[in-house]
């Protein structure tokens, strides 16, 4: 009998190998900033955002040829000691409902490096995000919208 997939159940995901994109970033700023593997409530500060990036559907019998989205939901976390983490939320197919981990763009390390300077006082301008939608957002298929952290849902 051939080896069956993993079905993921996790609805969201932590990026620790993004770490040192964030950390290059902050640096220009003399902040030092140390990824927090443990997922806790302890934070000093949480801030809901979105990122970009691709999905792909894990079901090999599944039609779907994936999908970009410029609406993927996170948390940002700070915690005391200079350390961070933030939570990506998943999405689900559309064609079969399995949900799926994305993999993300240059915005994850922007967004992150953005609000961790923020937290830390450092005067910025206010980016601008942009580009046009690839289409509306499902909130029944978004993580996120379910977890009451993405800003299309929620009132889902």
């Amino acid at each position: 009998m051939p080896a069956r997939k993993h079905k993921s159940t996790r609805r969201w995901s932590m990026y620790p190998f993004l770490h040192s994109e964030v950390a290059a970033l902050l640096e220009d700023s003399d902040l030092y900033f140390r990824f927090h593997s443990k997922d806790d409530d302890f934070a000093l500060h949480a801030y809901d955002t979105n990122v970009m990036g691709r999905f792909s559907c894990p079901n090999d019998e599944c039609g779907s040829t994936g999908w970009s989205s410029k609406k993927i939901a996170i948390t940002i976390r700070m915690y005391s000691g200079d350390r961070y983490n933030a939570r990506v939320y998943h999405q689900r197919c559309q064609e079969c409902n399995r949900l799926s981990q994305p993999i993300l763009d240059d915005s994850y390390a922007e967004r992150v490096a953005y609000r961790l300077k923020k937290w830390s006082g450092i005067k910025m301008e206010v980016p601008v995000y942009g580009g046009e939608s690839n289409g509306p957002h499902i909130r029944s298929l978004c993580e996120g919208c379910k977890a009451g952290h993405c800003s299309e849902g929620r009132w889902y």
